[in-house]
């Protein structure tokens, strides 16, 4: 464009404190800067999304999404897949969103949680309260719509099991606590099992109980590592009140028991040889760590032990899945259901 047609005048007015540029005939005034308020927005959000526990949620969702996939021979509904994604993850997330809120005193205390959102004062008890009734709301509501009443009752089960009755009762009450309290977090594929099928099979039940012994191992090696913080918090985690070395076989104890679980899906015909050996090749990295935490090379190393825990489980669904697809002549016919309603 010409730049005759544009031209700056020199002339500079100011009106109501505000600098005014004139350009040709007319005046523009530059807005306010807005990245103060939009950089407080983002802050905000990012406070909210913590409060889902990113991590965490997303390896139960990546365990509902498997069981969703083992549930049906294909592909499962893509409609009730979605909307069990998004039910089954809008709940733990309203789970973890009440888990912030009623561990907030413990969550003083402890160096690794002080920097959460309700220590720090980023948000306030009601706004997390509301934001987990929203959550919890449309979890349900998605589930029951879309999906079937058994999975909305299952995974209000569980949200209550590990937002209430583990968090509020048996983490301030036992050194068991994560071992009753397992149960909650081990119903995700059971969850998304439930989604597609709209029953509680035996197959789906062989998952949850993975998980629900993959679950002491796992924390117990966090909770060795962080003893000194739950300890100050007076939380009764086995380490605070039984001791490291005795938590530490334990650990071992439960890892063996793991490994001895994650073999009935091949046993009872839910699987192949593929998921055999990844399962045992696996079971055997745990193995190793579990005996080397006995006596363990340094502080760090009950970290290491919780890190592979993770590894481990994401590894060993996945070695389910592509044994699923990849070998399915090695499946059985499945065991009558348990429970299915009539609807």
């Amino acid at each position: 464009m010409d730049p005759g047609l544009r031209q700056e005048d020199e002339s500079i007015s100011v009106a109501k404190g505000r600098r005014v540029t004139r350009v040709g005939t007319r005046a523009t005034v530059p807005t306010p800067n807005a990245t103060p308020r939009l950089d407080q927005m983002s802050s905000i959000a990012r406070q909210y999304f913590e409060l889902t526990k990113p991590r965490v949620v997303a390896l139960i969702v990546f365990t509902a999404i498997i069981g969703m996939f083992l549930a049906v021979p294909g592909w499962p509904p893509l409609r009730q897949s979605l909307a069990g994604f998004i039910g089954i993850w809008l709940a733990a997330a309203s789970a973890a969103a009440i888990n912030h809120l009623i561990d907030q005193r413990i969550d003083r205390v402890m160096a690794r949680t002080a920097h959460r959102p309700l220590p720090t004062g980023s948000l306030t008890p009601t706004q997390v309260l509301v934001f987990a009734i929203t959550l919890g709301t449309l979890s349900m509501t998605i589930l029951i719509a879309l999906v079937n009443p058994l999975t909305a009752i299952l995974t209000f089960a569980s949200l209550i099991g590990y937002a209430i009755i583990y968090t509020a009762f048996l983490k301030r009450a036992t050194s068991q606590n994560i071992v009753i309290g397992g149960a909650a977090g081990a119903a995700p594929p059971l969850l998304g099992w439930a989604a597609v099928t709209g029953e509680v099979h035996p197959y789906a039940l062989l998952l949850f109980l993975i998980i629900f012994v993959w679950t002491p191992p796992h924390f117990w090696a966090l909770a060795i590592f962080r003893v000194e913080d739950y300890s100050r918090a007076q939380v009764p985690m086995l380490p605070v009140t039984h001791g490291v070395t005795y938590t530490r076989w334990h650990v071992l104890a439960y890892t063996i028991l793991l490994v001895i679980v994650t073999v009935l899906p091949w046993l009872t015909g839910m699987s192949g040889v593929f998921y055999l050996g990844g399962a045992l090749a696996l079971g055997a990295g745990f193995l190793y760590y579990a005996v080397r935490l006995l006596n363990p090379p340094d502080e760090l190393f009950a970290m290491k032990v919780f890190n592979y825990s993770i590894i481990y489980l994401m590894a060993l669904f996945a070695f389910l899945l592509i044994d699923h697809y990849l070998m399915p002549q090695a499946m059985q016919p499945a065991p009558a259901l348990i429970f299915k309603p009539d609807v």
